[in-house]
């Protein structure tokens, strides 16, 4: 799968940013100061009843973002165990959401919802689906897209957070 130490390497550094930030993202919803956390302790075991209906209308951002978010987590599930099997890659989405939605319940630090279990898992889903198609368009040099792609998503999104955290500390 990886051409050299190095190439892994970089992989689990990337990786491992990528997953700093999806953490920050989902638990502390971008906060730099904790005590801004919201204090919720609410759980929601249906299906869709909060993201698809509000005000009257089918809300898909919120479905989607919770989509895309674990897209790169099904990548580099399935680039770091290409022998596992479908199931084996897919049942680690599935416990990452659970985990963070558990964490959120029991911290009082946001909603947790069963909606965002499973659409967080069908994003790690795509991820793996989108690895195999990877691997069909880019062949051997699949791993070094994959990483300059996430770098440098990784690398746009810190930019931006130095630019709305300047922003904040002008207005404050």
């Amino acid at each position: 799968m990886f051409k050299s130490k190095k190439q892994k390497f970089f992989s689990i550094i990337v990786f491992s940013i990528y997953f700093i930030m999806l953490t920050w993202l989902i638990l502390f919803k971008l906060q730099i100061n904790f005590g801004d956390l919201p204090q919720i302790r609410s759980i929601n075991l249906i299906p869709f009843k909060e993201s698809l209906v509000i005000n009257g209308r089918i809300r898909l951002d919120e479905i989607l973002y919770n989509i895309l978010v674990f897209v790169p987590f099904g990548v580099y599930i399935a680039m770091f165990k290409p022998d596992w099997s479908f199931i084996k890659k897919a049942v680690p989405c599935f416990l990452l959401s659970f985990l963070y939605e558990a964490v959120q319940f029991i911290a009082a630090i946001g909603a947790s919802d069963i909606t965002d279990v499973i659409d967080n898992t069908v994003g790690g889903i795509v991820g793996i689906f989108l690895f195999a198609l990877f691997h069909k368009l880019f062949g051997e040099k699949r791993v070094t897209v994959i990483n300059v792609v996430g770098f440098t998503i990784e690398l746009a999104a810190l930019v931006m957070f130095i630019l709305v955290a300047a922003a904040n500390a002008g207005n404050g």
